[in-house]
């Protein structure tokens, strides 16, 4: 058992990752999918996780790259987490040797949270479905999904998660850890570091929560 960790995710900017960093934040997620509004690529990301404190998790989020495009990025840049946020197959998960591996799930109507133990990976993050997007879509999912999912899985929360609800998300589900976007920004791919003190304010009045 251990307290719910934070991963601020679509992080673009120098001031974004340092400040996430002295707030506490576990982890830090850059976009390498070029049809996102937080892309990144991977020299400025190199650059800015250099700066980072060494303790910090430095998570790459791919849709549907290709392995070895995969492999090229984590070398330029050093990211020690590779979440994949497409329709990748398990296969794929186990292909990646050497590095952590977190599935990105979206839940929509339907979903069974007993088909997770197909991915032989770190964790599975539970996110919103909405057609057409992979990730930052600000829209909940029903969390009752995410508590049954747990027996299958270590949980990472996501899809709206906001300063509004994150208290209430910890308490409801205790996942391994929650993150979060767009409800730290002020707009798509630029955060706003008032928004980001005030969630890790309110994340911190609960995180010592703990999962199993």
């Amino acid at each position: 058992m251990s307290r719910v960790r934070i991963k601020i995710c679509g992080i673009g900017h120098p001031q974004e990752a340092l400040r996430a960093a002295e707030l506490g934040a576990d982890a830090l997620g850059f976009n390498f999918w070029q049809r996102s509004s937080r892309f990144i690529t991977p020299a400025n990301a190199k650059s800015i996780i250099r700066e980072l404190p060494p303790f910090i998790t430095t998570v790459g989020v791919f849709v549907n790259e290709t392995l070895d495009n995969i492999r090229e990025t984590i070398a330029e840049t050093g990211i020690n987490t590779v979440q994949l946020h497409g329709d990748e197959p398990p296969e794929m998960c186990i292909a990646l040797e050497g590095v952590k591996v977190i599935k990105a799930i979206r839940v929509g109507n339907g979903f069974d949270p007993s088909s997770i133990v197909r991915y032989s990976v770190s964790a599975i993050l539970l996110d919103s479905s909405v057609k057409g997007q992979y990730g930052g879509t600000g829209e909940r999912f029903d969390w009752k999904v995410a508590l049954e999912a747990k027996q299958f899985a270590p949980i990472i929360l996501a899809g709206g998660i906001a300063i509004e609800n994150v208290r209430r998300a910890i308490e409801a589900v205790a996942p391994m850890a929650v993150d979060v976007c767009s409800g730290v920004e002020s707009e798509p791919g630029k955060k706003d570091i008032a928004k980001l003190d005030a969630f890790m304010a309110e994340a911190a009045r609960d995180r010592s929560r703990v999962h199993v």
